[in-house]
């Protein structure tokens, strides 16, 4: 199995570096520091490449958004991701991602990944200095758990999932079972499907048709041509009435 840069230095039982960060929120610049972020706090934190990027957009934030309310259930208070980039450009990927169960942070210059010791030059890329990618437990500030990604070519995401956190922080949680719905703009009943599932605390991905999927795919695979058309671990629902009536 390929090892870690030696460089890559496992910080475990370490404070985490004293950080402020500069946020933008409603149009005001806000300074966070790492006091505000884990002092008296369990936190998970995942740090990646880059907003934007294919493996981080697709894979790496979804699955934690999606198993937050688990984390949530066992212990940690929060769940941040971290990454090399300026708070417009993670402000914009949050709400590209619709990520609201976790906390973006940008660590715009750097200062923290550097303090982490997993700072890199990604200059092949045109990226500059980032993070390597990494996920870690914190507790009160310091740091219980890494899980640092091998130095391998590429971009390599084999430990620092949510599910690898999640194996170590509660090995016997039970996951969410994945949802999906199909849905179209100005639906009421599409309306009140997502927000039964956010009320239950449910991540669930989102298929709008029109924008890559269509009445046609909508038909073929649930029999139906309204919406909204809810799918949960794989077994078809219905529409709203009747996820109403499986959660009861």
């Amino acid at each position: 199995m390929t090892q870690a840069n030696p460089n890559f230095a496992d910080k475990s039982g370490q404070k985490v570096p004293s950080v402020t960060f500069r946020t933008r929120r409603n149009d005001e610049w806000v300074n966070i520091t790492s006091d505000e972020l884990f002092a008296g706090k369990t936190v998970v934190v995942f740090s990646l490449p880059g907003a934007f990027t294919p493996t981080c957009s697709s894979t790496h934030l979804p699955r934690y958004n999606e198993l937050a309310r688990t984390f949530k259930q066992n212990g940690v208070d929060e769940i941040i991701c971290m990454s090399v980039n300026d708070t417009f450009v993670m402000n914009a990927w949050a709400a590209d991602q619709e990520s609201d169960n976790v906390t973006l942070i940008p660590d715009g210059n750097g200062e923290f990944t550097d303090g982490m010791g997993l700072l890199v030059d990604k200059a092949d890329l045109g990226f500059g200095k980032r993070s390597w990618r990494y996920s870690m437990l914190v507790k009160d500030g310091v740091v219980d758990k890494m899980f640092i990604e091998p130095d391998k070519a590429g971009d390599p995401f084999e430990v620092s999932d949510a599910d690898t956190m999640l194996a170590y922080v509660a090995p016997e949680a039970l996951k969410p079972e994945a949802i999906s719905l199909f849905t179209k703009p100005g639906c009421s009943f599409c309306a009140k499907a997502k927000a039964l599932l956010k009320d239950k605390g449910l991540a669930y991905e989102e298929i709008v048709l029109g924008a890559g999927a269509t009445l046609t795919s909508l038909k073929a695979m649930t029999g139906r041509d309204t919406v909204p058309q809810v799918f949960i671990g794989g077994k078809h629902i219905g529409g709203s009435e009747e996820l109403a009536a499986y959660f009861k």
